[in-house]
């Protein structure tokens, strides 16, 4: 029998499971627990503290991520094999845990170099863009920004031109849903402040109608905001050579930018994950709360997405809800996600995915209960659906899907100029024309995917305060907005990750 010096996490002393920092041999007692493992378990993966019995709670961060589907001995490994999800009562406590409203003086306000528009909004990067309203026009689009894969040497200031493209915007209800948030989609990208001007390309068939597109979400025409309709430009080889007249119009606009400080209350942050383990709740998801908070104090604002993965830890966000009304919005997402896959034939705990289980999480509730925590301990100010646009400073949520592209689509289509992704697996994720920093959960797959990783959080399970690694990461966010590039850009990624969400039936 082996004896180990390990200090296992245990997040809360209410916890009957605790976390393995590395890989366990069964027959291994841990000091300074007094505990004996009984199975192998792997590094990330839990081992119970307490004898557990059968049907009762399995608790982890003083929280229930499910029930013991049969008794669960100490030491033993505690996983999907002897783990199962059923509901429980969840108290929603609304505004209970409410903060006084605090934020430092403006005149004390973080600042980042930000490129400010003519109308004011705040730019943290200068892209052209080519949108298109169906998928037949993606290839043109392509093209055209293809002409300008190198910059002319006469517009220093533009960052580049980038096609993002999509497989909808046609066969589908003219009248629903789908194309409602596609529309929505494109509309937000083509504001977003982070292009200096828009092309907007459509084939002249398809549902989703450059002038129907226009008239469903208020955009105009402008020196900025411009459109061509293959069908009415002549085919393919003439749209392409009127698309690279328009750009090169805009070019000289793009151009004429200076970046300048600016307040970091102009910053919307992004907060996602994905390719997530067991640290991520522990290490790199507090952090970036802690950054979070730092902003919002700064008068900044953050969002919180993906509804079926804050599922089972919605009454931690409930509970600092500003009022009654923005805890039922919340609410009423999650119930419909519930509604929405039970007629989809699934279930919220189809999630965690594979590579999830693989490092160490459960149970969508476990997961859950981590991924909140991307959210800090500000008050949530306001609930949005997608794509929608932010307009309330401070913590927000939108109801987004847990897959990673189509929930940073919502976020930068709703105003997001800085994305932070965690990953405990690992992510190679980009989202022009939005920054994304990829923020590593433990320092083994930080050191192997350096080329991919923006920072390293897992410094956290090696004894840095979730408040040093915070103020890190705060700073590095301030200044990848002021024009630092991410691991993401020098790579070139960001092109493909255009995924807006697709709701209702391909007809």
């Amino acid at each position: 029998m082996t004896t180990i010096q390990t200090r296992l996490v245990k997040l809360n002393q209410r916890d009957n499971v605790a976390v393995a920092p590395s890989d366990i041999s069964s027959g291994t007692t841990l000091v300074p627990e007094n505990l004996t493992a009984v199975d192998e378990i792997p590094s990330g993966h839990k081992i119970a503290t307490s004898f557990i019995k059968k049907d009762q709670p399995i608790i982890k961060y003083s929280q229930i991520i499910g029930f013991a589907s049969s008794d669960i001995s100490a030491g033993s490994h505690v996983h999907t094999h002897n783990v199962y999800v059923q509901e429980f009562k969840r108290e929603y406590a609304i505004s209970e845990d409410l903060k006084q409203d605090s934020q430092i003086p403006q005149k004390d306000f973080a600042t980042f170099d930000g490129i400010i528009r003519r109308d004011g909004r705040v730019a943290t990067r200068n892209y052209i863009g080519v949108l298109t309203t169906v998928n037949c026009s993606a290839t043109v689009a392509k093209y055209i920004a293809e002409q300008f894969r190198q910059i002319p040497d006469e517009y220093p200031n533009v960052d580049g031109v980038v096609a993002l493209t999509h497989a909808y915007g046609c066969g589908m209800n003219a009248k629903g849903q789908g194309l409602e948030l596609l529309q929505k989609t494109i509309a937000g990208y083509a504001i977003h402040p982070n292009f200096a001007g828009v092309l907007i390309v459509g084939l002249g068939c398809e549902t989703n109608q450059i002038d129907y597109l226009l008239e469903a979400t208020n955009l105009s025409l402008s020196a900025t905001v411009r459109a061509l309709t293959i069908q009415e430009s002549g085919g393919t080889a003439a749209t392409i050579r009127a698309g690279k007249s328009q750009i090169l119009e805009m070019m000289e606009i793009a151009n004429d930018v200076t970046r300048i400080p600016v307040p970091a209350s102009k910053l919307i942050l992004g907060l996602e994950c994905g390719g997530s383990d067991a640290y991520s709740g522990i290490s790199a998801n507090p952090a970036l709360g802690k950054a979070s908070d730092l902003l919002i104090l700064n008068g900044g604002s953050s969002i919180l997405g993906e509804t079926p993965e804050i599922y089972g830890a919605e009454h931690l966000l409930t509970r600092r809800a500003v009022d009654e009304n923005v805890a039922q919005k919340l609410l009423k997402f999650v119930h419909w996600w519930e509604d929405y896959t039970s007629r989809n034939g699934g279930e919220m705990n189809n999630n965690p995915s594979p590579g999830n289980k693989e490092g160490g999480l459960t149970t969508i509730y476990e997961k859950s209960l981590g991924a909140v925590a991307k959210g800090g301990t500000s008050n949530l100010v306001d609930v949005v659906d997608y794509a929608e646009q932010i307009t309330k400073s401070g913590f927000n949520f939108m109801n987004t899907p847990g897959y990673d592209p189509v929930s940073v689509t919502g976020m930068v289509a709703g105003g997001a100029n800085v994305v932070c992704f965690t990953t405990g697996r690992g992510s190679v994720f980009g989202c022009k024309p939005t920054p994304s920093l990829k923020l590593a959960t433990n320092t083994k797959m930080y050191e192997s995917m350096k080329e991919d990783m923006d920072i390293n959080l897992g410094t956290v399970l090696d004894g840095e305060s979730i408040e040093d690694a915070g103020e890190r990461l705060f700073r590095l966010i301030l200044a990848t907005a002021s024009g630092k590039p991410t691991k993401s850009e020098e790579l070139g990624f960001g092109d493909e990750e255009f995924t807006p969400w697709q709701l209702g039936a391909v007809m």
